[in-house]
């Protein structure tokens, strides 16, 4: 399996809760590697990579696979709500930014202020949230 392959997997079996970025894998691929844990071999140009004997029982005798850990108590159908809603306030202010006057990007701007006071009032548990 290549680098890419273990992100996409990595992601799918913590159901999104967790995607590792290349620039923590690939490292963690090399000293993996270093350590005879993995071994690599390249095909088609792409590095593949397998794991050893030594790997195979380092990850029997390890912990719990960290996409289990990374999804445990995970609200999928909140966090979707959540994905959403930050996703659309993004395209929003996005066009606002691209299309509108120095004085719409501003109240956009305000807006935004807006709301990061409000959700920490939230916490705060205030009434005040007008």
């Amino acid at each position: 399996m290549h680098g890419y392959e273990m992100i996409q997997e990595i992601a799918e079996r913590s159901g999104g809760a967790w995607k590792p970025s290349p620039g923590s894998v690939y490292p963690t691929l090399q000293l993996l590697e270093d350590e005879g844990l993995i071994a690599s071999e390249s095909e088609g140009g792409k590095k593949l990579f397998a794991l050893t004997e030594a790997g195979r029982a380092a990850a029997e005798e390890g912990p719990e696979a960290p996409w289990e850990e990374a999804s445990r108590g995970v609200d999928w159908e909140a966090l979707h709500d959540v994905r959403q809603a930050g996703f659309g306030l993004m395209e929003a202010f996005n066009q606002v930014w691209k299309t509108g006057s120095k004085e719409q990007r501003e109240k956009a701007i305000a807006v935004i202020g807006d709301a990061r006071k409000k959700l920490y009032l939230i916490l705060a548990d205030e009434e005040r949230l007008d």
